[in-house]
């Protein structure tokens, strides 16, 4: 793996974030291929952003759309990591001035409540060890101009996430059905996106334990206190400073947040 461009792809990357400027695709631009590569961009950012300071707070799941990863020719998710200074919660004034090209997605969050480490991580084990779920808007954000994405350039760009709201009445994980979970996602009154937890890899329960086992195999393990964005429950959508966002999911609530 060729140091020099993972760097550069990564200060790229960076700089894009800092000035809030899209940026073409990295994958072309420097010749970055394959995910390996592109995680390796991700990891150069997240150890610049740790010794600066930030704290990593969870994980974000990307790609659990069967159509999106036909598109993108994967057949797996991807994953990001979540920041502390990231999270907002339901009621909040988000500020669109940190984000590029922002859209926003209707999610399950779930929060550990036990460390999913050790040698194997068995469904009981994972199940046992979440301890909470609460409906979560997802905004994402790419620093690849116009969306034009390949699955390199949104894994290397902490598979585009941008902020996250959480919901403040959390549920049990065994009183909720989280394929048959109805999303209602509205901007300013009106609905623009709809959607149940089965477009989540069938069942978001489903894409939370994919990202428990592929931490633990990395040698990153979730840990108690964690927050998992689990993935889109229907299509995502673009908003603009000023925006009023609502989202309900059967079983969850709701969690609501204005732009500025």
């Amino acid at each position: 793996m060729n140091q020099d461009k993972i760097k550069a792809a990564a200060a790229a990357l960076r700089q894009a974030r800092a000035t809030r400027v899209a940026i073409p695709r990295i994958s072309e631009q420097f010749g970055i291929q394959g995910a390996d590569e592109a995680y390796a961009v991700a990891r150069c950012n997240t150890m610049l952003d740790l010794a600066e300071g930030r704290r990593v707070v969870g994980k974000k799941i990307g790609l659990t759309s069967q159509a999106v990863q036909q598109q993108l020719g994967v057949g797996q998710p991807d994953y990001g990591v979540l920041f502390a200074d990231m999270e907002f919660l339901s009621g909040s004034e988000v500020p669109a001035s940190r984000l590029i090209q922002p859209k926003a997605e209707g999610e399950i969050a779930f929060v550990v409540g036990r460390d999913l480490d050790g040698e194997s991580l068995s469904w009981g084990r994972f199940l046992h060890g979440l301890e909470y779920a609460l409906p979560a808007i997802e905004i994402v954000d790419s620093a690849i101009q116009d969306w034009k994405l390949t699955l390199v350039d949104t894994v290397a760009d902490n598979a585009s996430c941008g902020l996250y709201v959480l919901g403040l009445e959390p549920r049990a994980i065994g009183t909720v059905d989280f394929a048959l979970a109805g999303m209602d996602f509205r901007k300013n009154g009106h609905t623009a996106s709809v959607g149940s937890g089965v477009a989540c890899l069938g069942n978001p329960l489903l894409a939370a334990y994919w990202l428990a086992g592929t931490m633990q195999q990395l040698g990153d393990p979730l840990k108690a206190g964690d927050v998992i964005l689990s993935g889109a429950l229907g299509p995502m959508f673009p908003f603009l400073a000023g925006d009023h966002l609502h989202l309900s999911i059967a079983g969850l609530g709701s969690v609501d947040c204005r732009t500025a």
